[in-house]
């Protein structure tokens, strides 16, 4: 499914109309749905360059990571197909898998030298301290 600028910026709103707020627990909103609605691969292009657009139209373009924005679409895509949960909401997602909502979890992955690295913060760098949980395995979310 081809995704637009604009699907981006619905899921926005209608991530911050529930919460009134964009901290990390709302990334991982706005993750989830664009996951569930397109695919996690569709999902990693989708919220790389909505944040990637929002941190130039924000002043701040140094903020966008690559590395990190396609990890966490991955880790929220694999938590989402892990036990299929098609029915459920955000909140029982969240409540099923905890671990997403601490902002430290891709230092489970990789080193702070590799993610402070040009070449993380501009393109992808795969995890240098423990693959993630469907590496190594023949699941990987689509």
């Amino acid at each position: 499914m081809t995704t637009q600028p604009t699907d981006f910026d619905a899921l926005m709103a209608e991530v911050t109309a529930a919460a009134g707020k964009f901290g990390h627990r709302e990334h991982v909103h706005l993750t989830w749905l664009a996951v569930r609605r397109f695919g996690t691969h569709a999902a990693v292009g989708l919220v790389s360059d909505g944040i990637q657009r929002t941190a130039r139209y924000a002043g701040a373009p140094q903020k966008y990571h690559a590395t990190v924005s396609r990890a966490w679409v991955e880790l929220v895509g694999h938590h989402a197909a892990e036990r299929g949960g098609g029915d459920e909401d955000f909140t029982a997602f969240a409540d099923r898998n905890p671990v997403l909502l601490d902002k430290r979890l891709l230092t489970r992955f990789y080193r702070p030298a590799t993610l402070a690295g040009s070449q993380a913060r501009t393109g992808w760098v795969e995890p240098d301290l423990a693959p993630f949980p469907w590496q190594g395995s023949d699941h990987h979310p689509q």
